[in-house]
């Protein structure tokens, strides 16, 4: 059984206060708030990204076989290069034992996959592979924004020559069958579905320093055993890397915990750790998925409903699409940029209006006192920006 863990790691690039009048409270281009973008990141790389790192490759220096991956999004390499450099340099640490690997996705951690033009999509990951390119090795296993996952997601990445993608494990597409094997995709020749272990990846993610929950408190050994209990090619534990000091403080011990983890699972002979494109290439698609319909990690729905779940989130969406063409015609980089940062999956997010505890993780992440908020500030910047777009063809 081989055991695959790989962490998101993303930082948006919030968007500044700012008013129908034009007046934002700071910012280069009036759009994004450098200020708090600057202290969050801060914040989060002294509490996770540092120790988090300099812990992953002690244990990758300790332990030979331990093995773990990473996506960065783009937007997260522009913040590490603008507030925190050492950040990034701590990851080029990780690549360099040749045992971290860094997966692909789009640069803006977007939603261009729901563009009608799917061109703007190829691009955002072609921006992403050559990012990584400039520090680590790039991988042939591709993670869309948010685990977004269906046949024609899987289908042209295929075509941009991936051999591997991830998506969440759901009961739905998989039926009676497990989540711990490599799957083939209806409609696809060659590419293999690496499927989320959700229930064992949520454990750590988001129910380790519960105190209501049964297993609390969750240790090495005891997880260790629960993975050595499974049966299967693989097993996938995928989470958010600010899960380790951000969402669950050092306090917690959840540290502690990921220290004894690679000893622990070592006690059983039949675990070994890999990464995504090991897998690939060590095992068959035992069987195929179908999945129709965009399914994602986020939200009980698992759909594509926490950025386009209401009518804000459909109107902001739809005017960011409708822009697209006029912006590539103006070939002014600046404008291209400023307009692709708008598409971060984030200021989506940010404009939800669920219930219950699917709200309540959306409002922790939220900048905005309200989803109204939220789609209030986006909408005055992006009318503004489509005045500046109009002010740059007419020119």
């Amino acid at each position: 059984m081989e055991i695959c863990i790989y962490f998101q790691v993303h930082q948006p690039m919030r968007l500044a206060p700012y008013s129908i009048f034009g007046e934002s409270a700071r910012g280069g281009d009036g759009y994004f708030d450098d200020e708090l973008n600057s202290q969050i990141m801060r914040k989060v790389a002294s509490k996770c990204y540092i120790p988090a790192n300099s812990l992953m490759l002690s244990l990758l220096e300790k332990h030979p076989e331990f093995r773990v991956s990473y996506s960065l999004t783009g937007v997260f390499l522009e913040q590490c290069r603008q507030f925190a450099p050492e950040v990034l340099e701590s990851f080029a640490a990780l690549a360099r034992t040749g045992r971290a690997e860094f997966l692909s996705e789009t640069y803006y951690h977007s939603l261009a996959y729901l563009f009608a033009d799917k061109d703007e999509f190829i691009a955002q990951v072609e921006l992403h592979q050559k990012a990584i390119a400039e520090f680590a090795q790039t991988s042939p296993v591709f993670r869309n924004t948010e685990a977004m996952f269906s046949n024609d997601i899987a289908y042209l990445v295929e075509r941009l020559g991936y051999s591997g993608i991830l998506a969440e494990g759901l009961e739905h597409i998989l039926g009676w069958r497990s989540p711990n094997y490599l799957y083939g995709v209806r409609g696809c020749e060659r590419i293999k579905a690496l499927l989320r272990h959700y229930k064992l990846s949520d454990d750590i993610g988001y129910r380790f320093s519960a105190k209501w929950w049964s297993e609390y408190p969750l240790t090495a050994d005891k997880y260790a055993r629960w993975l050595s209990q499974l049966q299967g090619d693989c097993v996938n534990i995928f989470m958010d890397y600010e899960t380790f000091g951000e969402h669950h403080w050092e306090d917690t011990g959840i540290f502690k915990f990921l220290e004894a983890l690679p000893a622990e699972v070592e006690k059983y002979p039949h675990l070994r750790f890999s990464t995504p494109s090991e897998l690939v290439l060590k095992f068959p698609a035992r069987d195929e998925i179908d999945v129709p319909q965009v399914i994602s990690w986020a939200d009980m729905e698992r759909d594509t409903s926490a950025w386009l779940g209401n009518d804000m989130q459909k109107d902001a969406f739809s005017l960011l699409e409708s822009l697209g063409p006029a912006v590539k015609e103006t070939k002014d980089a600046q404008l291209i940029r400023t307009w692709r940062m708008l598409g971060n999956s984030d200021h989506f997010y940010y404009m939800c209006t669920k219930s219950l505890s699917d709200q309540d993780v959306h409002n922790y992440f939220s900048p905005y006192d309200s989803p109204f908020d939220a789609y209030i500030n986006y909408m005055n910047i992006l009318r503004d920006f489509q005045e500046k777009l109009a002010d740059a063809k007419r020119r």
